[in-house]
């Protein structure tokens, strides 16, 4: 099976899918000026959009790293957009680190490895 590339930049592709697997560029949020909570929000619906342009969507992530700035400040916050945000029953292996971002006011990243639908 070919690997197919989405939205290919020079230096990675947002989407990538192989062999039934999509796999996710790190995803942030359009806008970084809002808090955990807006940010962790936006990054989600970017992950739906990408998800939906592969042919799959959330219930079918297997797995995601989340990257936060400030563990300690932002992983509740984090976590009331999240489980507001995966249905019961398809919640994904899951690992939530943290780490220095590209730019300062950036509060999460997300990547994302997601099975097709049938």
């Amino acid at each position: 099976m070919a690997v197919q590339r989405l939205r290919t930049e020079s230096r990675y592709s947002e989407i990538v899918i192989h062999n039934g697997t999509v796999y996710l560029a790190g995803q942030l949020a359009d806008d970084f000026s809002g808090d955990i909570v807006a940010q962790t929000e936006q990054t989600l619906a970017n992950i739906d959009l990408m998800l939906a342009e592969a042919g799959t969507d959330k219930s079918q992530i297997l797995s995601v790293t989340i990257y936060l700035k400030d563990m300690e400040r932002d992983y509740a916050g984090l976590n009331q957009v999240w489980d507001a945000w995966v249905r019961p029953g398809t919640a994904p292996a899951r690992a939530a680190v943290e780490a220095r971002m590209y730019k300062p006011d950036v509060l999460v990243e997300m990547t994302v490895v997601a099975a097709l639908n049938n």
